[in-house]
């Protein structure tokens, strides 16, 4: 098997990059790390023994979205030690682009008002239908985490979708 068995999915990395990030053009960007640190890692990633072909194409999509997974957590952390109070402005000020219309927020931006952490656990059960051992494998997590941050989630995602104003972060300033 070679690194060309990785363009099949490349339309599941995509949908997957899309609602963590939120926005089209940083998912390509991620798409196109998680590939590129494929081509680099490829001699590290070993298909299961005697398994089929179907197996094999699980596992290294598997691989792959643990891959994007490590890339996003990396680019998060690094995002956050450089935010500075007037990181987000419409966040950070309350402003809501639609004061008048009244409209219940949709689940795109939702998505996004989620902690990273239960984004990725929603989205990888929810949207991609993995498993609880599938998903705390690909996160290297324990599965009873998996379940907390996924029950947590929903929650927060219904409130959310019924309108609910979410919790204003706390900015701190980083030196």
């Amino acid at each position: 098997m070679d690194i060309d068995a990785a363009i099949a999915h490349i339309p599941r990395l995509r949908r997957y990059a899309r609602a963590l990030m939120g926005d089209a053009a940083r998912a390509d960007d991620l798409v196109q790390d998680t590939l590129e640190r494929a081509c680099q890692k490829w001699a590290q990633w070993r298909p299961p023994d005697a398994a089929s072909a179907d197996q094999v194409q699980a596992a290294l999509r598997g691989w792959l979205l643990t891959l994007m997974h490590n890339l996003f957590a990396n680019q998060w952390r690094q995002a956050a030690h450089q935010r500075t109070v007037g990181w987000d402005e419409t966040l950070a000020s309350g402003h809501d682009p639609t004061p008048d219309m009244g409209l219940r927020l949709d689940l795109e931006r939702a998505l996004t008002l989620l902690a990273p952490q239960a984004r990725e656990v929603l989205l990888l059960v929810g949207m991609e239908q993995y498993s609880y051992a599938e998903t705390a494998r690909m996160l290297d997590i324990p599965i009873g985490t998996v379940m907390s941050r996924l029950a947590r989630a929903r929650e927060q995602l219904r409130r959310l979708m019924e309108g609910e104003t979410p919790p204003r972060a706390s900015l701190k300033a980083v030196k």
